[in-house]
């Protein structure tokens, strides 16, 4: 029994991710290649980086009617943007991801995951979506061999240089620390 959002939900065909498969028809074995740029979504990303929202989105797409509906597959290439996550320093890079998805013609042979064709329209948005954020490195690093930043004072190591130390007290005696310079400035007067 299809849901009540499948039934309802229609596609927008100005939507620029929103691509119509007229030219197929239901003929299995038709295809068509094409090529394009489109304005990334909102939000495509993790905490760290992700795609900016309208930066060109290269697509190599390939559509190919089969007897359950339409299989899209092809690349997608998008710029990133964040930051590092060892010195926070902002990071900038490309992604290239594969797509493939079948869009049913019916929910009748779909299940609730898979995705269904709107009329002649379908939405490649989720897909692209999908692909992104799965690729997406969880800790992005400016470079491989990147020291990050000094845990007791915040410093950029990189630019602190190699002799960059803290002097460690144990905390057992942290407090007597301040008996030993006080002793020390009573033997000084």
């Amino acid at each position: 029994m299809p849901s009540e959002s499948r039934m309802t939900q229609h596609l927008d065909p100005r939507s620029p991710w929103v691509i119509s498969t007229h030219d197929l028809g239901k003929r299995p074995g038709t295809m068509r290649q094409m090529s394009l740029v489109l304005p990334a979504p909102a939000d495509l990303g993790v905490d760290m980086i992700g795609v900016p929202k309208d930066a060109e989105v290269e697509l190599d797409l390939r559509l190919e009617a089969v007897m359950e509906g339409v299989l899209v597959s092809g690349a997608a290439r998008a710029p990133l943007a964040g930051e590092c996550a060892r010195c926070l320093d902002p990071v900038s890079s490309e992604i290239e991801v594969d797509l493939q998805e079948l869009f049913f013609y019916s929910d009748e042979d779909a299940s609730e995951e898979d995705s269904l064709l709107d009329g002649e329209l379908l939405d490649l948005e989720p897909t692209f979506r999908d692909a992104v954020v799965l690729a997406l490195p969880l800790s992005p690093v400016c470079r491989e061999d990147c020291p990050g930043l000094c845990v007791e004072c915040g410093v950029k190591l990189a630019e602190a240089g190699a002799d960059h130390r803290h002097e460690k007290i144990d905390a057992r005696w942290a407090s007597l620390q301040g008996l030993i310079t006080d002793t020390d400035n009573d033997q000084e007067k």
